[in-house]
């Protein structure tokens, strides 16, 4: 069974003592014993409550880390980041990454026809994290700043500050890990930049390994 694309999954199960196993590629197995009383007196009234299970998925430790379906990939991948004058060259892992809040997006890719729900973290919300100007800071000579995205095989996109910083421009550009409730293939992941306001999906960089500021000065 799968969960639906906000990890929700209801079932209606009969008197019993039950485990629950749940797993997701990269993260360590979660189980759990959970019970259903039998109907009858004081029982039926809380047998008829539904009980909620929070089930939280751990990263292994590093040392633990398999890359599953992903050929050839590197323990831990990460995206650079280049944001000088606001912040030291800086990696932010794989793990690190899923641990920042997530968005959930749809996105059509005219190039294969396919539409599909991405998870992953706006990128305005990465560029903030390491002090880099948006929102009401972003003025002046920061409107000449943009952002290079890199992909693996050296492809490049090029997108404005204005046009990331949600409080200019419409639409989402994001920095996505998941698509369909799954981590992202080797063809696209671990990392992909998607950009939904494009008439063509040309600076949906698969492969993201790095971001770079540069200014237009």
């Amino acid at each position: 069974m799968q969960t639906n694309q906000l990890g929700e999954l209801a079932l209606e199960l009969k008197p019993g003592h039950y485990k629950l196993d749940v797993s997701f590629d990269h993260f360590r197995h979660f189980t759990a014993e959970l019970g259903v009383p039998e109907y009858g007196n004081q029982a039926l009234a809380a047998s008829s409550q539904p009980q909620t299970v929070t089930v939280v998925l751990q990263l292994p430790p590093a040392g633990d880390w398999q890359c599953g379906p992903l050929p050839n990939c590197d323990p831990y991948p990460s995206i650079r980041f280049s944001l000088r004058p606001y912040h030291e060259d800086a990696n932010l892992s794989l793990p690190d990454f899923g641990a920042l809040p997530h968005k959930v997006i749809s996105y059509y890719d005219a190039h294969t026809d396919t539409a599909g729900m991405y998870s992953g973290v706006p990128l305005s919300d990465l560029l903030a994290k390491y002090g880099v100007p948006l929102g009401k800071d972003l003025r002046g000579k920061a409107l000449a700043l943009y952002v290079v995205a890199a992909g693996s095989d050296n492809y490049k996109a090029v997108l404005s500050l204005a046009e990331i910083d949600p409080a200019f421009h419409p639409g989402d550009v994001i920095v996505a890990d998941v698509m369909n409730g799954k981590p992202l293939d080797a063809a696209s992941g671990p990392f992909k930049l998607v950009v939904t306001e494009d008439k063509r999906p040309a600076r949906s960089v698969h492969n993201l390994v790095s971001l770079e500021l540069r200014s237009a000065d």
